[in-house]
């Protein structure tokens, strides 16, 4: 699709020739907006049968998404969408896939980004198969087995950074300015990889009534319901699913912000959900106001249940999911949803 960028902050326009994720007038995040209606998208069966209702570039069609929804053992209207069988073992490959193939199509030899450790290790894959360096910031507590696979798949040159995700965004932030790299992370070409969830979710038309994603820099949450308003205009779906956010009870700016009416405000992270580990996240604003459009619901769950839940997944499937992953079974327990369900289980480098 044909469209141009603007400025979340300033409302500044850009053409799709513009070769950064970030405001140079104000460094404010962008939105990617179409040129014209978005088209009707039919049968999924591989993940570029979504091009169509992502912005236009030169992509290389390597195998990504498309990833099963399974229904719940024990929790008769609960599906979960298993986005660990992406290539990096997360749904972060949706994101990496364009952003990186945008940073290519730019002409940049070298990518930047800060992470958790799940975006790192997949825009790192994507840059080797694209040909471009990786500079990674990540925080210096991070999880060494996610820090080891993001030395493993490319030319990364890994910072430890002292502190937690919102000290190494803004020195991705620096690093980019400084070395004229291109930025990647929760940003706009990564929003619109990572909305293909909800396409995925809803094939064929058929949406369930609410869908539960977990909240780090709340990009997929925001990108969701881009996703479900572009359906609805095009007749994709008939009827808007609720969206419910969740939040570990030891990192939840969003749920607070959400609960009490206010703006979000910075919370240090002390979850060991580590891919949620984020005290101010980039789009949380948005995916405030994606939940209220949708009559849905923000919702914090105890470490406890995020252990239980991930030891309870491994004896019921014989799969590995991350704590971030199991946190959205945990909520759809605490809020007693009864009508048909899809969790997204995000993760499993653990």
């Amino acid at each position: 699709m044909k469209y141009h960028l603007e400025c979340t902050n300033c409302g500044s326009i850009f053409e799709s020739d513009y070769a950064s994720q970030v405001c140079l007038k104000c460094s404010g995040i962008l939105e990617v907006v179409y040129d014209g209606r978005m088209p009707k998208i039919g049968s999924i069966n591989y993940f570029w049968d979504m091009e169509k209702a992502m912005p236009s570039g030169r992509y290389t069609h390597f195998y990504l998404g498309n990833t099963p929804s399974i229904k719940s053992k024990d929790r008769g209207n609960l599906r979960l969408k298993l986005e660990f069988l992406n290539p990096t073992h997360s749904f972060k490959d949706r994101g990496s896939a364009i952003e990186v193939a945008k940073a290519a199509e730019y002409g940049f030899k070298e990518v930047a980004c800060a992470s958790t450790g799940n975006m790192a290790y997949s825009i790192t894959y994507y840059a080797k198969l694209y040909g471009l360096k990786a500079k990674v910031f990540i925080s210096d507590n991070a999880n060494e087995d996610k820090i080891n696979d993001i030395k493993s798949v490319g030319d990364a040159d890994v910072h430890k950074v002292d502190g937690d995700f919102t000290k190494a965004q803004g020195m991705a932030l620096e690093y980019s300015k400084k070395r004229n790299v291109f930025l990647c992370g929760d940003y706009c070409y990564r929003k619109e990889g990572q909305k293909t969830i909800a396409y995925e979710i809803c094939n064929s038309g058929t949406a369930p009534e609410n869908i539960i994603v977990p909240v780090g820099n709340a990009t997929l949450l925001s990108a969701t319901y881009k996703a479900l308003t572009e359906m609805k205009k095009s007749g994709s779906i008939k009827s808007m699913p609720r969206i419910m956010a969740v939040q570990s009870d030891k990192c939840k700016p969003l749920v607070d912000a959400y609960s009490s009416g206010s703006k979000i405000k910075y919370r240090k992270p002390m979850t060991s959900a580590d891919a949620i580990a984020v005290g101010y996240p980039t789009y949380g604003e948005q995916g405030i106001e994606a939940i209220r459009k949708t009559n849905g619901k923000a919702v914090s769950v105890s470490e406890d249940s995020l252990r239980r839940e991930q030891k309870r997944f491994l004896k019921d499937y014989g799969l590995v999911a991350e704590l971030a992953s199991v946190s959205t079974i945990a909520a759809f327990d605490k809020l007693k949803l009864k009508g048909s369900t899809v969790a997204v289980i995000t993760g499993s480098n653990v």
